[in-house]
């Protein structure tokens, strides 16, 4: 370490006294970020993070590729490309890819050839450059001459795109592997570039994916993936030469989200990549948590389904600038695009395909697949693509809770709500399906709950009341909460052969009230909705009508289990509070023993396969202010965990046993609480202890 502190010190006075940095130069961490934990001096010295940046690129007439490249810290400190100068060296891999003129797809000059040992066919794939040189021209600026040189004969007017992936290796410093990538897209002969391939952007995809990333996690960009998986051309093959499959973005990426649901794979073939060194990506089991229909998921434009207001954190802000080929999926359909996710189409003799009709090329695609018909559920792409819930013509249900009467303790509560459509017309409470108001209590933690149906509710005009059979505890205190939730069945289309009944569901709304005069304390918001939406578009549940997190806290609470549906044959029941619910169902795959729900109709709910696409470290990713810290409110009472290794369990315990779902996981929570004084999680986990919950789940970005 003598030689190394030598070694750093001179450049790092040179490039403006890195070891003496005042607190508004530092790098701005959050607590996702194992640097906001480290010692100050540390990440003061090894200024943690990467930026990548091509600054210009040239094909010459000879066809070398040569790129000029920085690299920089956050705060655009130059970093040194072995990591001798500054800490962590940064490796870089360039890939080099080109548009043939008048078109949109990529065809790589990078390539290797790639031979399966089990069909002994050989496909010669997009990949980095490999044996290239490097030269150093200042500090952190640098050129790379490609090893690969464009062919004989290459169009000098055709937009070339290079792509770079880097990675900081700071494991050293317990810093772990910081990543970034960059690209730069030209012409060799200096004219403007007019063709480009931009149709989905990157932050689209990390609404879920948390960053996006793979093959080891250095390549996060989409307008990096799209320069080798292209539909290819000449001798370039972009398919994964084991099973036949394309790895061209357009196929590769509609299958993967489509997984589980594919006719191959429901009709009992797994859809299967296999990678480096032979291994097997198998997306057979993928769940698109959203609805597989909702196209625009990823194809943001600004606008949702069928127009209408997309829910709060279902898409990104607008892109700018605009994303050029947007409208794309729209306006061009083709047959690898729309045969990826209809996979038992077969253009060449028109089985499966609209009409029968065989389509040997994609000229004529778009003269049935206009973008949008007339009506929904026609052969136009957002026809075809209609999500029933959010069909045009749907006339919408819109609840409010206005208030609740005779409120007190020991008395039969009287609400009075509003119930119209979404254009503010009165709906009778008689012409719903369901309607249903719920009370639970108290808002410190609830503890039971009632539901009742409310059709019967007294009223006119779009306003109601309805009181409940049930009374409040005698010994209730504190706050109670009342939620509503309903739908009615609208017939769409009616007499015609798309004739379809949907289920219009209001959005659920809650409203809180003293039951003892004390302040009005409603239970506090730990998760929103709005972050349920970024994977799941509208969440949605138990047939769609409930869908709102503060809603559905009422019954997933701390005495809630599946014991009045689970037969008896496989009791004892399993816990539903909605703590160990959400950790264990987005833990899936990831968990030591099954977790599996009995529900209406005796229906069985298996979570063991859930793939979680995003980092289940960013525990921020669905709680809000700091919820997932602890300890948690002295309020909160034990959790009925009848299948757990103890029951009951602590309500730290439970949450956090809901992802660490080991038995030393929950021997730890046993010892670490005491029968009479409760959890003592606090000492070690708390915020700014040695083991904070944050702090465990920090990582590296």
């Amino acid at each position: 370490m003598r030689g190394v502190t030598l070694r750093i010190l001179p450049v790092a006075i040179l490039f403006g006294s890195a070891l003496l940095l005042s607190s508004s130069d530092r790098p701005a961490f959050t607590t996702q970020d194992k640097a906001y934990f480290a010692d100050q001096a540390l990440v003061s010295f090894v200024r943690p993070g990467l930026a990548i940046k091509i600054t210009s690129a040239s094909l010459a007439s000879d066809g070398t590729i040569a790129v000029q490249f920085t690299l920089a810290d956050p705060k655009g400190l130059p970093l040194d490309r072995n990591g001798v100068d500054t800490p962590g060296p940064v490796s870089t891999s360039f890939v080099a890819s080109y548009i043939p003129k008048g078109q949109t797809n990529y065809i790589a000059y990078t390539s290797r050839a790639q031979t399966s040992p089990l069909t002994s066919v050989t496909a010669v794939q997009p990949a980095a450059d490999s044996g290239g040189t490097y030269q150093q021209t200042a500090d952190g600026q640098y050129t790379y001459t490609f090893h690969t040189k464009a062919p004989s004969g290459f169009d000098p007017s055709t937009t070339t795109t290079i792509g770079v992936y880097a990675s900081r290796d700071l494991s050293e410093f317990d810093l772990g592997t910081n990543s970034d990538d960059a690209e730069y897209s030209f012409v060799a002969n200096g004219s403007a570039v007019v063709d480009v391939h931009d149709v989905v952007r990157t932050p689209a995809c990390n609404k879920c994916h948390d960053p996006l990333s793979a093959h080891g996690g250095s390549r996060r960009d989409v307008a990096l993936c799209v320069l080798c998986h292209n539909p290819g051309g000449g001798a370039t093959q972009t398919i994964d030469p084991d099973t036949g499959n394309s790895i061209d973005a357009e196929v590769l990426f509609h299958k993967i989200h489509m997984g589980s649901s594919l006719p191959s794979v429901l009709a009992g073939t797994p859809y299967q990549i296999i990678g480096y060194q032979q291994s097997v990506s198998d997306f057979s089991t993928v769940v698109f948590p959203a609805d597989v229909r909702n196209c625009q998921m990823c194809h943001e434009t600004g606008a949702p389904p069928q127009g209408g207001t997309a829910p709060p954190g279902s898409m990104t802000p607008a892109p700018n600038p605009p994303i050029v080929q947007g409208n794309w999926w729209i306006t061009h359909p083709t047959r690898a695009a729309c045969g990826s996710c209809h996979d038992n189409v077969n253009f060449a003799t028109g089985l499966n395909h609209a009409g029968g009709l065989p389509e040997i090329d994609d000229n004529q695609c778009a003269e049935c697949h206009i973008p949008q018909g007339e009506l929904p559920f026609d052969a136009s792409i957002i026809g075809a693509h209609t999500i029933p819930t959010f069909a045009p013509g749907l006339p919408g249900v819109v609840f409010t809770l206005q208030k609740v009467d005779n409120g007190s303790a020991g008395q039969a509560p009287t609400v009075t709500f509003t119930l119209n459509d979404a254009s503010g017309n009165a709906i009778l409470p008689s012409g719903m399906n369901s309607l249903n108001l719920v009370m639970a209590g108290p808002t410190a933690d609830y503890a039971s709950v009632v539901s009742e149906s409310a059709l019967k509710a007294s009223g006119s005009g779009g306003t109601y009341m309805y009181t409940f059979k049930n009374s409040i505890p005698a010994t209730a205190t504190g706050t109670y909460t009342v939620g509503i939730e309903g739908y009615r069945n609208i017939t769409l289309l009616p007499g015609t052969v798309t004739q379809q009944v949907v289920r219009d569901a209001g959005h659920n709304v809650v409203i809180s009230f003293s039951v003892d005069g004390s302040k009005l304390a409603p239970h506090p918001v730990e998760a929103q909705t709005q972050n349920c939406n970024a994977c799941h578009y509208s969440l949605s549940a138990h047939g769609g009508f409930r869908n709102e997190v503060q809603y559905c806290i009422l019954c997933h609470n701390p005495n809630a289990t599946d014991a009045s549906v689970r037969p008896a044959a496989q009791m004892p029941a399993q816990t539903i509070d909605f703590p160990v619910l959400i950790h264990r169902i987005h833990t899936g795959v990831n968990m030591e023993s099954p977790y599996i729900i009995y529900g209406f109709g005796g229906s069985v709910n298996d979570f063991s396969d859930v793939l979680f696409p995003g980092d289940l470290r960013n525990c921020a990713k669905c709680h809000v202010n700091g919820y997932q810290e602890v300890p948690v409110p002295s309020t909160r009472i034990d959790v009925q965990t009848p299948r757990g290794f103890y029951n009951p369990m602590g309500p730290t315990a439970a949450a956090c046993t809901g992802c660490h779902t080991a038995q030393d996981a929950a021997a730890h929570t046993s010892i670490m609480t005491d029968p009479k004084l409760g959890e003592s999680c606090s000492v070690c986990h708390s915020s700014g202890a040695a083991f904070s919950v944050d702090e465990v789940h920090a990582r590296s970005l």
